[in-house]
């Protein structure tokens, strides 16, 4: 049980500069993620399923290069990956447009191999996934994620971590919030660590505060819950106790993409090195304050280098 493995999907990037034109990148959330516990020193694979097509290899060079292993990602003849278009207002928010409908990570687990990747899961010491993730796959594809991270956790008593990212996209549901939250609950049930944000959890669940959010996910069994609520900080909730951890500085943010992905692998990474969950919160507020002050989802390695202590 060495590596953590993140699910999901990484797609084509397109976001637009200050001077109007569109810049290529690859991402997704839980490919964000993975990346950055990469730089933070973690074994970390991912799992998804990409076409053929020269971006396909584009992209898994990129995590090669990131130093993810690639070598849970199917690659499937004549198709190709989904496609995001990200705009920015003046205060920073971005807005999405996607074309990802036919993207071949919505068939990873039923696509040749499927099995490898759930066996991956089963043995990993830590398997990272978000309610993207979730909203990807068909009723059969679900059914065999979910059967995977119930048998890893009733075959490690414990000694594995099962992390959740709520990540809700009402679009990417087709509006049916039923659905996604029984497919929400399911994947609580199965999950031993929660990094939600408020934001989500008020669209799907209509918690009144982040405390409720945390009371309504612990009675699933979770242990640990760390809800991120923007400049206002976050609420963690680890080893019976629940403490506010605010953000270390404000910043005026220039791009808002991947700053809960960026927290998540800042705050997973500190606690799989052994920090205390609030300095790990602290962690993951760092790493994402600097992600938000530049432009896409993956900053720059040499920017991110730079803010190590030395």
């Amino acid at each position: 049980m060495s590596k953590v493995v993140c699910v999901g999907e990484v797609m084509v990037e397109l976001a637009r500069g200050s001077d109007g034109r569109f810049g290529l990148a690859y991402g997704g959330d839980t490919f964000n993620t993975a990346v950055y516990l990469a730089r933070a020193g973690v074994d970390v694979a991912y799992a998804t399923a990409l076409g053929d097509d020269p971006f396909s290899s584009e992209i898994l060079a990129l995590g090669a290069a990131e130093a993810v292993d690639m070598s849970l990602v199917p690659r499937l003849r004549g198709r190709v990956p989904g496609l995001y278009l990200i705009t920015t207002d003046d205060a920073g928010e971005r807005s999405f447009n996607y074309w990802r409908d036919t993207a071949p990570a919505r068939t990873l687990f039923e696509a040749e191999g499927w099995q490898q990747v759930a066996a991956a899961l089963v043995d990993a010491r830590a398997v990272y996934f978000s309610g993207i993730t979730l909203s990807l796959y068909s009723n059969q594809g679900l059914g065999r994620f979910l059967a995977a991270l119930e048998m890893a956790g009733s075959t490690t008593q414990g000694r594995r971590l099962q992390v959740f990212d709520g990540n809700f996209r009402p679009r990417n549901w087709g509006g049916d919030l039923n659905r996604a939250r029984t497919v929400f609950a399911e994947a609580l049930k199965r999950s031993s660590m929660a990094l939600p944000t408020f934001e989500d959890e008020v669209a799907l669940w209509g918690d009144a505060s982040p405390a409720a959010t945390i009371e309504r996910m612990t009675t699933y069994g979770l242990t640990e819950v760390v809800v991120k609520n923007g400049a206002a900080g976050a609420l963690v909730h680890a080893d019976g106790r629940t403490v506010e951890v605010p953000v270390e500085r404000a910043v005026s943010p220039l791009d808002t993409t991947g700053a809960g992905d960026s927290f998540n692998a800042g705050y997973l990474s500190a606690r799989l090195q052994g920090a205390r969950p609030e300095e790990a919160a602290r962690a993951g507020h760092r790493l994402a304050a600097e992600v938000i002050m530049h432009r896409g989802a993956i900053i720059p390695r040499a920017i991110h280098e730079g803010m190590r202590p030395h």
